[in-house]
């Protein structure tokens, strides 16, 4: 019964975190490796960019998305929130901003950095106004270029 109960424990905590948004980009890269999978990267402005609001709303978090993203990527969310009642600790803000200035200068929100797993990017898009299952086509587009 133990064995049982700790498998069951185990199943629920690697389901639990394939599903989640990582926020150190080097942690992601390290899963990415052991996983063999690619990294996406979603620059966004959660409270006050209404397109990255609209794409977390619509994509992120549709089942459609989670269950294609647990098996196929390493999420990453670089989060610049511009109220004080949403703000970042000074580490992790900084943390973003490096990521910023690496994987887009160009300073595009919402922006989706697609990168395998060391780390070299395979394509970048912005915000598109479809369905989750054409979403998930056009970054696995990015990914065959």
């Amino acid at each position: 019964m133990r064995k049982l109960l700790l498998l069951f424990a185990l199943a629920i905590s690697n389901f639990a975190a394939s599903q989640e948004w990582q926020t150190n980009f080097e942690e992601a890269k390290k899963i990415a490796t052991e996983q063999d999978k690619n990294v996406v990267i979603v620059f966004s402005g959660s409270d006050w960019c209404a397109p990255c609001i609209k794409l977390d709303k619509n994509i992120w978090q549709s089942e459609a998305f989670k269950k294609e993203a647990k098996e196929e990527w390493v999420l990453v969310k670089a989060n610049f929130p511009r109220k004080k009642a949403n703000e970042l600790p000074k580490e992790q803000t900084e943390h973003n901003r490096k990521l910023a200035e690496k994987y887009n200068m160009e300073g595009s929100f919402p922006l989706v950095v697609v990168l395998d797993k060391n780390g070299k990017v395979l394509g970048k898009m912005g915000f598109k106004n479809v369905s989750p299952e054409e979403y998930i086509k056009m970054i696995h587009a990015l990914e065959k270029k």
